[in-house]
């Protein structure tokens, strides 16, 4: 008569194996999502803004990122961006669209740390309200200007987010994926913003600017 559990090479049973199952034997990496609102600016020049929060404790204090934060582990990735963004900034109601995962080693100074990054087009210009570990909540312009490169390198594009006297910036070349041909930027140098950010930013501002 067939076994009706299968068992491994161990001979274990699923509910046996788990049962001397150990997690910690396994690095765990820390997951959190970030989350890239633009919204569009009124008037002929119909230009972006970018929401961005100004980080209210370390790492970076005092830095600008975008919104996002730390998965619990009793909600979804999506779920986790939702309730970020509404405790960081007060935007609720946005479509949110997955995007990338981010998990390039020595990216968060606080540990092993994956984020799952999210984009939203916030058409009724959402005033955001800094609460939680944020310190301050703005809508930054964006501008895409072509930057200065060698005659024989790819061409390249600066972003540069504007609020006021502060100015971020992000230069990039572009990578095309090799099955569905979607853009991602390769960032050559950033200054200004958090983390990653300028990267997440930038592949964001491609996923808007689809050719």
């Amino acid at each position: 008569m067939t076994d009706p559990e299968p068992r491994d090479k161990n001979g274990f049973t699923e509910a046996e194996f788990l049962a001397q199952y150990t997690p910690k034997k396994y690095p765990q990496p820390s997951l959190t999502a970030d989350i890239c609102v633009f919204t569009r600016q009124a008037g002929a020049q119909g230009g972006l803004k970018l929401l961005l929060v100004r980080r209210g404790g370390h790492p970076f204090l005092g830095c600008w990122a975008t919104p996002g934060g730390f998965c619990n582990p009793n909600e979804t990735a999506d779920q986790c961006a939702e309730r970020e963004l509404a405790e960081e900034t007060g935007v609720t109601g946005l479509a949110l669209e997955p995007m990338y995962l981010y998990s390039t080693p020595g990216r968060d100074p606080r540990g092993w740390t994956a984020s799952y990054a999210f984009v939203a087009l916030d058409e009724k210009g959402s005033i955001p309200v800094a609460a939680d570990d944020a310190a301050d909540a703005a809508w930054f312009d964006v501008a895409a200007e072509p930057a200065a490169a060698a005659t024989d390198a790819p061409a390249a594009t600066t972003l540069v987010l504007t609020h006021g006297d502060t100015r971020l910036t992000s230069t990039f070349t572009v990578v095309e994926q090799p099955i569905t041909h979607r853009r991602r930027a390769h960032v050559t140098s950033a200054d200004g913003l958090a983390f990653d950010h300028a990267q997440i930013v930038a592949d964001a501002w491609l996923t808007l600017h689809r050719a």
